[in-house]
């Protein structure tokens, strides 16, 4: 039996997905609004992570590097991940977490994240075989990507706030505004 403590930790942010097959690996994320997808292939002993922002659709223009930050990118990347290193899609099983309501002014896309995930596997035939999602508190989560294992670490209002603050933060570098004085 493999202590915790033994465990190669991977963490995943914002717009990454992860595959492993390490027994001794298990993958750790932050949760706000947005959304981790775990999904796995128990008889090939090999199971991955995803974090994204937003739902995203097949009418979503993404390009470079805004296309990670939308599910409907990222699912498909961690399906053809778990594809390439052996799993077979029609044993894959699936955990959502995720999808607070972590700021109560804004429109509720947490909700509307864990939808589409939900969505998005029942629409790809992988069953979901537990989920977390939706509560106005963030998560903290780990999952063992090959035994799928899988625990939660519910955040107090202030980490909420302090994780719902960097989901909103814009990953790409801003342009200035256009009242912007420029001086020669």
């Amino acid at each position: 039996m493999i202590t915790e403590g033994a465990a190669r930790r991977v963490h995943i942010i914002q717009g990454e997905y992860k595959v492993l097959s390490d027994p001794d690996a298990v993958l750790t994320t932050i949760l706000g609004s947005c959304v981790a997808a775990c999904l796995r292939d128990p008889v090939a002993g090999v199971g991955g992570m995803n974090h994204f922002l937003l739902p995203g659709t097949g009418n979503t223009p993404m390009t470079g590097g805004d296309a990670t930050r939308y599910g409907v990118h990222l699912m498909e990347l961690l399906i053809n991940g778990l594809l390439k290193k052996g799993a077979r899609r029609d044993r894959l099983e699936a955990k959502i977490f995720g999808g607070a309501k972590t700021i109560s002014t804004f429109s509720n896309v947490g909700e509307q994240n864990a939808a589409f995930a939900v969505q998005f596997l029942r629409d790809e035939g992988i069953p979901v075989v537990s989920s977390s999602t939706g509560g106005e508190h963030g998560r903290k989560i780990e999952y063992w990507p090959v035994s799928g294992r899988a625990r939660q670490y519910p955040l107090t209002g202030a980490e909420t706030q302090r994780t719902a603050a960097l989901e909103q933060r814009p990953t790409a570098p801003q342009k200035p505004a256009e009242t912007s004085i420029e001086f020669f």
